[in-house]
């Protein structure tokens, strides 16, 4: 059994043709495809001093004997160097491939898709941090900014946080559902060493925005001031001097202590000013010597949240290129999903445009901007299956590349299938969260059992 790929009509060529439906789309469109709003979204401090990227092609091939997850046995090669740029459409091969842009590589702990959606939204809460000037004696005076979000025990995101706040001199505060195992290791780990982890029993966290606001305000206290999500985001379309106003002075004499303000995230990270970092990744990607903005492009990605596949979605849809997202759905249904599609988007506009855009939600018979992808053996969230580690670790060896089995390996499966069926070019987003193998590999001890 096979992907199965959700009908829709294609955003981009409806773009192309100038026949869009009365929906978002239209608005996406009018705001977004011009050379002052992409200045506008890009004009930024980021937290990434570069958008770089490595980029592996893969070429497939079947093989005899053996058993693969996937619907065919397919053996895989790195082909090194990788062909980009004009070369790519003009190079004639019979053998498929695909490219997987190495988001993994980013950083030794905060790696793949959470790097990307930091990106804008920590410059903005560093240049939040500073709120007043002291002429009298000529020193800043920084309130202590703290930064709350929660996550699952093994949450990549919440260890990227704990590690981006301490390498800037925040402080994080991480809330992990469930009980402290026994051993703790992987990014459970990482994120005990940079940062202070409460372990919330799963009824309580249930409640996450109830369980957020708590918390932020324990830490804030009395004279402290909390920074919700939708504050981040209305702060990162200001000019850099207007944001060191959005909170009271503190008083140096009355209040010798500096007061607390605490940030909240939401869980991964999904909020509407994580779309700006994924939308940067985009411009990077369609330079002329990399995948270039004039062939068609179809970018498969993993969804957990889904708010990467809405970033990578609209940074194409805004440089006005022949490119489509598919996402492979792990942690909801396809009506969650869109949900998510439609809040982040509506969210962005309203702020983006300065103006509510709440009425602009896709019907029944009105389709986004992501195409939204079963996997291929749909299971509960965070459960892997027999020969997943070892397709994994197969991969590896033929490649170099190292997926997991929760995230990554469903994108990868899906890339290599529309490789062998697509005209287009093929794209994964390497997300990272390979990190979370020390943790699966407590959880699932026999499947890690391998034979040289």
């Amino acid at each position: 059994m096979g992907f199965q790929i959700l009908p829709r009509n294609s955003v981009f060529s409806t773009v192309k043709n100038g026949s869009f439906p009365n929906t978002y789309q239209d608005v996406l469109k009018h705001y977004l495809v011009n050379d002052e709003s992409v200045y506008k979204l890009f004009d930024r401090r980021w937290a990434l001093s570069c958008p770089d990227a490595k980029i592996n092609q893969i070429m497939t091939s079947s093989r005899k004997g053996g058993e693969s997850i996937i619907s065919e046995t397919i053996s895989y090669q790195n082909i090194i160097p990788p062909c980009l740029g004009e070369g790519m459409f003009e190079k004639k091969n019979d053998s498929s491939s695909f490219y997987v842009v190495r988001d993994d590589l980013l950083h030794p702990l905060v790696n793949g898709n959470k790097s990307r959606k930091l990106d804008a939204l920590l410059p903005v809460l560093e240049d939040n941090a500073v709120t007043g000037v002291v002429s009298l004696c000529q020193h800043s005076i920084s309130l202590c900014q703290n930064l709350v979000t929660c996550g699952g025990c093994q949450s990549a995101h919440a260890a990227a946080v704990a590690v981006s706040c301490a390498e800037r001199g925040l402080k994080a505060h991480i809330l992990l559902r469930g009980e402290e195992p026994e051993t703790v290791t992987g990014y459970n780990l990482v994120s005990k060493l940079y940062s202070d982890v409460v372990y919330v029993p799963r009824s309580v966290y249930a409640k996450r925005e109830e369980m957020l606001a708590k918390h932020a305000e324990s830490i804030a206290g009395a004279g402290g001031s909390i920074m919700w999500p939708n504050d981040v985001m209305e702060a990162s379309f200001k000019p850099y001097e207007s944001r060191a106003h959005n909170f009271p002075r503190a008083d140096p004499i009355n209040c010798p202590e500096k007061p607390k303000k605490v940030a909240i995230i939401n869980e991964g990270a999904g909020d509407a000013i994580a779309l700006l970092g994924v939308m940067r990744l985009i411009k990077y990607l369609s330079q002329k010597h990399l995948f270039g903005k004039e062939q068609t492009m179809k970018i498969v990605v993993d969804a957990g949240t889904g708010t990467t596949a809405v970033g990578l979605a609209l940074g194409a849809l805004s440089l006005g290129l022949p490119w489509e997202v598919s996402a492979v759905m792990l942690a909801d249904k396809i009506e969650g999903y869109k949900r998510k599609e439609q809040s982040l988007i509506s969210e962005f506009l309203r702020v983006y445009t300065s103006s509510p855009h709440q009425g602009l939600a896709p019907s029944e018979g009105n389709n986004g901007t992501v195409q939204w992808v079963d996997r291929r053996v749909p299971r509960k969230f965070g459960n892997i299956l027999k020969g997943e580690v070892e397709e994994c670790r197969r991969i590896a060896q033929e490649t170099g590349v190292l997926v997991d089995p929760i995230y990554t390996l469903a994108a990868w499966d899906l890339a290599t299938q529309l490789s062998q069926v697509q005209d287009a070019k093929i794209v994964m987003l390497h997300t990272g969260g390979t990190l979370g193998m020390f943790g699966l590999a407590q959880r699932y001890k026999s499947f890690f059992r391998m034979n040289a």
